[in-house]
């Protein structure tokens, strides 16, 4: 095994020790909603004005996908649409009180998650994160970039 599929390996283990460690928590208090209802939440809640195209591409799915978590979330009276007056074409969506209930337990977990792993950043020094930082991110946009010819190839087929 090379270095570059070494470090994949591990980001891999790394991220689903995490999510598992992560899971037994949210799970248990957030048992009522599905980790996709939860994190669409949580994007409509930390963003201006989402609408289902940015969400869309904040997840990777299609427009229709997130068109069915949408008309969910607003049956469980999560999160509810609008428009703006100069624009009735295009519709946003706000958290409700209930949802902003969801959003701010689910933040609560998130800081409870960083307190828990602190003691391991405090060793990290910024040269390390910076580093780190520089790769995730070159890596991110080769794959971004992959995504747009996946796309491009799909929608020519």
């Amino acid at each position: 095994m090379n270095k570059g599929e070494q470090v994949i390996k591990e980001f891999r283990d790394l991220f689903n020790k995490m999510s598992s460690l992560n899971k037994i928590k949210m799970e248990d208090i957030l048992k009522d909603y599905k980790s996709s209802e939860v994190h669409c939440i949580e994007y409509i809640g930390g963003n201006v004005d989402p609408n289902v195209t940015k969400l869309a591409e904040a997840f990777y799915m299609t427009n229709g996908a997130i068109s069915k978590l949408t008309k969910k979330l607003m049956s469980k009276g999560l999160i509810e649409s609008y428009q703006k007056p100069d624009n009735k074409k295009e519709i946003y969506f706000r958290l409700t009180e209930e949802g902003q209930k969801v959003y701010e337990i689910h933040e609560g977990l998130h800081k409870e998650f960083q307190e828990r792993d602190k003691v391991i950043f405090e060793n990290v020094t910024d040269e390390q994160f910076d580093g780190m930082l520089k790769f995730i991110e070159s890596y991110s946009k080769h794959l971004d970039e992959e995504i747009k010819k996946n796309h491009i190839n799909n929608k020519s087929e």
